[in-house]
This record gives C-alpha cells, sequence and structure tokens, in this order.
C-alpha cells in the first residue's frame, strides 16, 4: 500500500507528508492545530510517534479487482499488508526542529476462497499460471520534512477537516513516471508508469493532540489504481486493477492478522524492525523490487503453463 508510490508504497507514509508536512520530537503540552508547530507535530503523531525510533505498524486489507472494457469486473485476489517505520528527529536550522520517517512494508496477494498468500496464479486471461511476487519493499523512506522554509517563513498548516471530536484528511496522489521495466525510448512510445493513490485518513482529535500520548490512533481508507502487476504477465491486453482497503495504526505486532504473521515468520523475518534511521538507501518500489527478483534469479523468467 504505501511503498507502491514512487518514493516508496505503502503509502500511508507519503500521502501524509504531501498533506500535512512534517514534525517535531515530543511534545511538551498539548497540540495546537492552528500552529505550525502544532499542525507538524500532530503530522508526526498520524505517522508514527514523537518519541524518537519507536517502531510503529500499520496494517490494512482488501481485496484486488481487475478492470477491462465490455467485462465486468472480476474479484482476482484478497490483499493484506502491513508497514513498519519509525522517525527521527532533525535540526533544520531556520526550518525549525522536523523528522525524517523511515519504513518498510510488505502486501500479500491472498486466495480468494482460503485466503492464504499465493504462490501461483493462473491467469483466466492468457489461460497460464504464472509466478505471484508479493510486494516486499524495503526501504520506504521519506525526506526530511520541516514547519519552517529556507527563511523561516511557515510552511506547514493543518490541512485535515474537524468536526467534533474527530478528524479527517483526503489525500489523493496521482503518478506517472519512468517504468523502471522499461527502455531509454519511453517518452517516445509511451509506457510510463501510471497509477494513483488515494488515501483517506481519520482518528480522533483527544489522542491527536493529547500531550499524553506521544501517537495518535489513526485509521486509513486506500484505493490504489495502476495498470497490470508485471508478474501477472498480461503482454500489453487492455485493462488496469485497483485495489480497495482499510486498516489502521495498531499497538504490537500481535495484532496483525495470522496470514501475515506466518509470512513474515517463514519468508521476510527482517521486516519485524524499521530501518534505522540514518538509513540512506535507494527507495524500493513494486516495480524495482520484481525487476531484482527477475535479474537475481529468485523469480523464474515467464511463468510456466
Amino acid at each position: 500500500m504505501m511503498g507502491m508510490l514512487k518514493s516508496g508504497r505503502f503509502v500511508l507514509a507519503s500521502a501524509v507528508t504531501g498533506a500535512l508536512l512534517a514534525g517535531t520530537a515530543a511534545t511538551a503540552a498539548p497540540i495546537d492545530l492552528n500552529t505550525p508547530e502544532g499542525a507538524v507535530a500532530a503530522n508526526r503523531k498520524i505517522q508514527c510517534s514523537t518519541e524518537d525510533n519507536k517502531p510503529v505498524l500499520y496494517t490494512w486489507e482488501g481485496s484486488v479487482f481487475s478492470r477491462r472494457m465490455g467485462e465486468a469486473d472480476k474479484r482476482m485476489f484478497g490483499t493484506v499488508g502491513m508497514n513498519i517505520r519509525t522517525c527521527v528527529s532533525v535540526d533544520g536550522g531556520e526550518k525549525g526542529t522536523g523528522y525524517r520517517l523511515v519504513s518498510k512494508e510488505i502486501l500479500l496477494y491472498l486466495d480468494p476462497k482460503t485466503g492464504e498468500a499465493l504462490e501461483t496464479w493462473d491467469n483466466p486471461w492468457t489461460d497460464t499460471t504464472v509466478n505471484v511476487l508479493h510486494v516486499a519493499n524495503d526501504p520506504v523512506n521519506q525526506r526530511p520534512s520541516f514547519p519552517y522554509d529556507d527563511e523561516g517563513n511557515p510552511r506547514a498548516r493543518w490541512f485535515a477537516r474537524n468536526q467534533g471530536d474527530n478528524w479527517f484528511l483526503t489525500a489523493p496522489i496521482p503518478l506517472f513516471y519512468h517504468n523502471e521495466l522499461g527502455g531509454e525510448y519511453q517518452p517516445y512510445v509511451g509506457g510510463a508508469y501510471h497509477a494513483t493513490e488515494l488515501f483517506n485518513f481519520m482518528g480522533d482529535l483527544e489522542s491527536l493532540t493529547s500531550d499524553a500520548t506521544d501517537t495518535a490512533d489513526v485509521k486509513v481508507g486506500w484505493v490504489r489504481i495502476s495498470d497490470w502487476l508485471p508478474w501477472m504477465e498480461m503482454q500489453g491486453r487492455e485493462g488496469i486493477i485497483y485495489i480497495h482497503a482499510a486498516g489502521q495504526k495498531v499497538d504490537s505486532w500481535d495484532d496483525l492478522p495470522d496470514v501475515m504473521k506466518r509470512y513474515v515468520a517463514e519468508k521476510e523475518p527482517t521486516y519485524t524492525t524499521p530501518p534505522p534511521g540514518d538509513d540512506d538507501r535507494p527507495n524500493e518500489t513494486s516495480w524495482t523490487y520484481f525487476k531484482k527478483m527477475i535479474e537475481g534469479g529468485k523469480l523464474p523468467r515467464g511463468g510456466h503453463n
């Protein structure tokens, strides 16, 4: 969800940062959402924690659908995801005290009947069986963000809607950029990566603004519209996929869905902890990850019949 953006998906992290800008170290007083400092402190509590290097978990569940002209949409897969992240404070000088978020994420494609993570998939459009590549993006990091610009002018404000005891935030993220699987002539012949991420974040104002909590209670809705996934081997066929999911920030690893906990224990044990706060690796996306798996021989080329 989150690392499927160009800058690296689950998504969640990048969407809120683009909408709110970023934050501060642990707050010593209730947050005033009408100030730049308050807006960025609230954003940090949505993203992760005001406590440096404290791991925070998001998880989400939903479905993956196909859409093609002239035929009914198909529910191809169930899906479940997780993103584990942490924040560290950054001194920005005139820009004030900001923070940097670092994270890694997994998204699984599930058998719609059994709910288990798929290893292969029978493609109904090509009559072939292909190998499923789940999303495992490490890292999905952000640039440091600050409450003020280089001249010390305010650049952060609270963009969410407050209603009663709750807040709501909508963040659409349209994407159009170079496809890692394409060649040098993409500007001439097309083939750019084209997708849209649609996020809705919501929570209660008490946990967001209170000085008694270091992190906010957050729920999230997520829609992702994109081209066919490369491992589906659709060979240029017309159509797109969309994912519809919802989730929340959870308190501990035990709160993740069982299928995710099993997958991490068996396949991706390093995903129980976030990257270090000073991680300087380039971000991973589902497309760069696919390319690495193919080139490294970890995913057979062309699937199998």
